[in-house]
């Protein structure tokens, strides 16, 4: 084995700039092509030698020119992400997943956000164009499945939680209807009969989705359907007090609220505090995708779970796994299950949080 010296700090350690490969390879004991292979993250070098040239190389204060690299591997080695919002836990879950996965496989982040309307897409999807080496792209709105079929022919492209579209792009989605019938059923089991929901934005198909399992578990029950009990929402706190507030002003209000993500549900509990009712004692309340927030509000918000991370961890694997496969690429297509999480707010016996898996039906678990 090649003997790597211990350098000092001083005279031996090279400003970075003046640094070569061709240095690193000779200290370390290796061919250029092994060093480049480091830095291109091949499987093809053995740990222990990927070890010996990083180490090397750190010593010496060489860092790879990213864009000199590109033109000789034609990557960059940055993934774009693309979503229609930055703002609140779930893309803060989300962002996390996919950026610890990509640094983990030696890849960076080029994040941006645009709503998913193809006129505001497309400059951004225009931005990210020869700076990135595929794409994850999260397009809710029920009319955005053009802007995957946008993008060039062969580009790797992930989609996240869109509708299905005839786009050329793998796919993850979310157990939505699944989710949202399994917990008006577990709020018509404790003896609920009037089961307000706080709809999602309008055009999403998040929103839509839910909305769909909601109704479904009603017609399953034999419950009526009152028009009345769906009040528009655009999946922020806001609109989730305002719609709790609606509800206080009707004759016959409802006896439970399932709010179509956490952070609605979580604004319905601030507006029934407010009006000085009991959650769940007067009320019951319940929400969608179990944020991390929603363990510590008081009471404990009962949810759907979505393992938000795990989402973006395998959106990610798939973009990256892709850019290795030779074209034409086997398109994935994937439903992430959901899990029925009962905490205190829906007035459960026990009170105490317990987790019921709940299979997508007809889908395909990650």
């Amino acid at each position: 084995m090649a003997h790597v010296n211990d350098y000092s700090d001083g005279a031996e350690r090279r400003a970075w700039a003046l640094v070569t490969i061709k240095e690193v390879a000779e200290r370390a004991g290796v061919s250029v092509a092994t060093v480049s292979r480091v830095y291109n993250h091949s499987h093809r070098v053995r740990e222990e030698t990927r070890l010996r040239v990083r180490h090397t190389a750190q010593r010496l204060g060489y860092s790879p020119h990213g864009a000199a690299r590109s033109l000789v591997t034609n990557r960059t080695h940055t993934i774009g992400v693309l979503l229609p919002d930055l703002y609140g836990e779930f893309f803060s879950e989300l962002i996390r997943g996919i950026d610890q996965t990509a640094q983990a496989r030696g890849y960076h982040l080029l994040l941006s956000s645009a709503r998913s309307r193809v006129d505001s897409l497309e400059p951004a999807l225009r931005s990210m164009r020869g700076r990135v080496d595929g794409l994850i792209l999260m397009t809710p709105d029920l009319d955005a499945a053009a802007a995957g079929r946008s993008l060039p022919a062969g580009f790797p492209v992930v989609l996240l939680n869109g509708p299905p579209s005839d786009a050329a792009c793998d796919s993850f989605v979310i157990a939505n209807f699944d989710g949202a019938r399994s917990m008006v059923r577990h709020l018509a089991s404790l003896g609920h009969r009037r089961i307000a929901i706080i709809c999602g934005a309008e055009q999403n198909f998040d929103a839509a989705e839910r909305l769909r399992g909601y109704r479904t578990a009603l017609a399953e029950l034999g419950l009526d359907t009152d028009p009345g009990l769906e009040l528009p929402g655009d999946f922020s706190e806001a609109a989730g007090h305002d719609a709790a507030r609606r509800m206080l002003e009707r004759d016959l209000r409802p006896s439970a609220v399932f709010a179509a993500n956490d952070g609605m549900a979580i604004g319905a509990l601030s507006a029934f505090r407010d009006a000085g009712l009991r959650v769940p004692d007067d009320i019951a309340v319940a929400g969608f995708d179990d944020i991390p927030m929603a363990r510590y509000v008081e009471p404990t918000l009962s949810s759907v779970r979505v393992d938000i991370s795990e989402l973006g961890k395998n959106a990610t694997d798939r973009l990256l796994d892709a850019l290795g496969e030779p074209a034409p690429r086997t398109l994935r297509h994937h439903t992430l299950p959901t899990t029925l999480v009962v905490r205190r707010s829906c007035g459960a016996p026990g009170g105490a949080a317990r987790s019921t898996p709940f299979t997508p039906l007809g889908g395909t678990a990650v």
